[in-house]
Parts: structure tokens; C-alpha cells; sequence
């Protein structure tokens, strides 16, 4: 039988599921198999908290998510005060051009909703403490793995052994456990970080969120609540460093004149802080009793809005493949986790292309394409049906 959940110094234990990772995709996943017979380990260094004010790292979240949510028991546990419904979105390109997207327009209630990511992460977690199912080891680093036939079989730095019939690699972008299983992952550097940070705002947003393709990158506003925004800005390295080094008064004047001062005066309200982009591919997602999840399963680029998005929808269809499993089945076996890639496969490759091709689109300057660029943009914008396919595979229900 599982450990006590508070227990670290286990010398062996069997497990069905070893999930490596407590962020947002390991956690999901762990819940969305509490109801199942399945034995779970969750390893984490260190469990999540919530800073003082506003996270400056925030999510925007799909419909279709925010129902995955509410299914394994979290989003009706979080604080409706700090949960900000999308109404709107504009778009704008570099030349004059606009994109306008309207939950109204859409027959939606809402485009999404923007979340702080530790907000969710807090939930999760209190949620995986009180799983029946589940064995916590917190802190817990692993640092050898062993792939067997009939099992995987994880050594962590406290001399404990864990087996398991299948080891779910939830660990992030630079992911121990991909590397460890030889699975492959292709990176391609985008020279470009992405600037985070919080503002109050002069001008209400009215649950609009913004972004601007220009020569300094992509600059998006996206509404928490009160008169406050996250911003996120993609923008080459250079200009990152600057951003980053400037004082906050002057960064606040940068930031509103990017969004051509479309809210008004900005005032700071978190520290600025920035992560460098890249596109990961890995053409592979399963291995004989090994599965990847969330950032170590794939990277795009955050102009689209979707990396969460993604590594919830990763968590969703490898928890209904490993819950149709009848209790005979193997769920470390090839044949099963292939399932779940082939769930997975079109949506990660047609996101990562299409948001590279956007990136791509705009940072190209031949002469002459800039107001093709921004012609096509209109007459999308002219086109409501089109607007309204796009919208809604945005939200999940194409």
C-alpha cells in the first residue's frame, strides 16, 4: 500500500503512476485520476505559493479549460476576485490594421479568462494533499531512472526507490526526466525574451485584452481585475535587457506608449522579470512506460496565448486514456500511451506551426509585405464568419 503522503524516507515502494513535477499539467493530471483505482506518486522540489498582491505571471484560459477545471474539482474553489472573464480582444498590426474578436459577436459569455499562475497552482495543490489516492513526496529530487520491461524505476537523492507501471515526465521545458529516457527535443532560440509584469491602469479596460505587432516585438495587455493589467512582451533580447534595466517610472511610460497609451498612464505594480523564447519541438511524446506532459512535451511561443492551454489539454486526454484502461491493461505499455499521443499530435504541431508562422510573418521585412500583412488582417476582419471559426477554435469548441 502507498505511503503516508507526508513520508519521505521509503526504502521501496510500487506505484501505478509516478508523476515527476507539480506544476500546472503534473497537478492537473494527478487530479483528474482521483476517482480511479490508479496508485499515484507526485514528486516536487518545493510546493507552490501565492506572493504578496498579484502574480505577474498570468494565464489566459480557454473555455474548453476553464471546464477541465471545474471537472477535477478546482475552479469553483478559486477566488472569483481574482479571476478576470476576456470580453474582448483587439488586435493590431503594424501598419494600421485591426482584429477585433467580441465574446458577444462570438455568441460566447466569454473569450477566456485571465488567472494568475499561482493561483491555480495553490488549488491544485491543496487539492493533491487531500487525494485519497496519491502519496505527496515533497521535497523530492530523483536522480537516477531505470526503464524495465515490467516497470519504471526512479532513485531520489534520499536513497528511496520508486517503481512504477508508468512515469509521466511533468518537469518543465529542460525537463530531467525527458533527457534521462532519451527522448528527443529539438529547440530552435528565438533571440527574444518575454517581459512580464503588472500595472494599474488610468483608463478601465473593461475586460478587454490587447495586442500589438510592431517593430520592437509583440505587446500584449491582458485585463486582471480592478484597473489593473499583466503585460507580456515579446521582444529581441536587446531591447529586453533595456526594458529590464530601466527604472520603474520609465518602464511604465515604455509600456504604455508600446500600447499607444490605450488605457491611459500606467502605474507599476510588480517588478518587472523576463524568460527567454524558443520553439521545442519533440516528435515524441511516449516511450515504453514513459509519457511527457505540458513544457516537456512542447514549447511555442506566448503570442498566442496557448502554452497552459496545452499542457491542460495534455493532462485531460492522457487521464481519459489511462481511465479507460480496464484493471488488467498495462498502462506502461506502448500501445496505450500511443493513444495518447495520437490525441495530442494535431493540436501541438498545427499551434506551434501557425504561431510560428505569425512570429515569422511579422518579424520578415520584404519590401511590400508589411501591408499585405496588414491587408490580410482587415479583410479577416471584414470576413464575420472566418472571425468566428478562429474565435472559436480559440475557445476550445471547434
Amino acid at each position: 500500500s502507498p505511503p503516508d503522503r507526508n513520508t519521505r524516507f521509503v526504502q521501496f515502494v510500487q506505484f501505478d503512476l509516478i508523476i515527476v513535477g507539480g506544476g500546472l499539467a503534473g497537478l492537473s493530471l494527478a487530479c483528474a485520476l482521483r476517482d480511479t483505482p490508479l496508485r499515484i506518486a507526485l514528486l516536487e522540489q518545493r510546493p507552490p505559493r501565492q506572493p504578496e498582491g498579484w502574480d505577474a505571471r498570468v494565464y489566459a484560459i480557454s473555455p474548453a479549460n476553464a471546464d477541465f477545471l471545474q471537472t477535477i474539482g478546482a475552479w469553483k474553489h478559486l477566488d472569483t476576485a481574482r479571476i478576470q472573464p476576456i470580453s474582448a480582444m483587439e488586435v493590431h498590426g503594424d501598419a494600421g490594421a485591426q482584429l477585433d474578436f467580441s465574446a458577444y459577436e462570438t455568441g460566447v459569455s466569454e473569450l477566456g479568462f485571465i488567472l494568475e499562475s499561482s493561483l491555480m497552482a495553490c488549488e491544485l495543490w491543496e487539492n493533491v494533499k487531500r487525494q485519497s489516492n496519491l502519496s505527496l513526496f515533497c521535497p523530492a529530487s530523483p536522480q537516477r531512472v531505470e526503464i524495465r520491461e515490467d516497470a519504471a524505476m526512479l532513485g531520489l537523492a534520499d536513497g528511496s526507490t520508486l517503481t512504477g507501471r508508468l512515469l509521466v515526465a511533468a518537469d518543465g521545458r529542460d525537463s530531467w526526466v525527458r533527457r534521462s529516457c532519451g527522448l528527443d527535443a529539438f529547440d530552435t532560440p528565438y533571440n527574444e525574451k518575454g517581459l512580464v509584469a503588472n500595472f494599474a491602469c488610468e483608463h478601465p479596460h473593461r475586460g478587454r485584452a490587447f495586442q500589438w505587432f510592431g517593430d520592437e516585438g509583440v505587446l500584449a495587455y491582458l485585463p486582471l481585475p480592478g484597473n489593473r493589467v499583466s503585460i507580456v512582451w515579446s521582444a529581441p533580447d536587446a531591447l529586453a535587457d533595456e526594458l529590464l534595466a530601466l527604472p520603474p517610472e520609465a518602464l511604465c511610460e515604455r509600456v504604455a506608449a508600446a500600447g499607444a497609451h490605450t488605457l491611459g498612464k500606467l502605474s507599476p505594480l510588480t517588478a518587472a522579470a523576463a524568460f527567454p523564447l524558443r520553439l521545442m519541438r519533440v516528435p515524441r511524446i511516449v516511450a515504453p512506460r514513459v509519457a511527457l506532459v505540458g513544457d516537456a512535451a512542447h514549447g511555442i511561443h506566448p503570442l498566442s496565448g496557448h502554452g497552459i492551454n496545452l499542457g491542460y489539454q495534455d493532462a485531460k486526454a492522457l487521464a481519459d486514456t489511462l481511465a479507460a484502461c480496464q484493471p488488467w491493461h498495462d498502462i506502461g505499455r506502448l500501445n496505450i500511451l500511443e493513444r495518447y499521443q495520437r490525441a495530442r499530435k494535431e493540436e501541438i504541431l498545427l499551434l506551434q506551426t501557425s504561431t510560428d508562422a505569425l512570429r515569422r510573418l511579422f518579424k520578415t521585412d520584404l519590401p511590400g509585405l508589411k501591408p499585405l500583412r496588414n491587408i490580410g488582417m482587415n479583410l479577416t476582419n471584414a470576413l464575420p464568419l472566418l472571425k468566428n471559426v478562429l474565435a472559436r477554435y480559440a475557445l476550445g469548441t471547434l
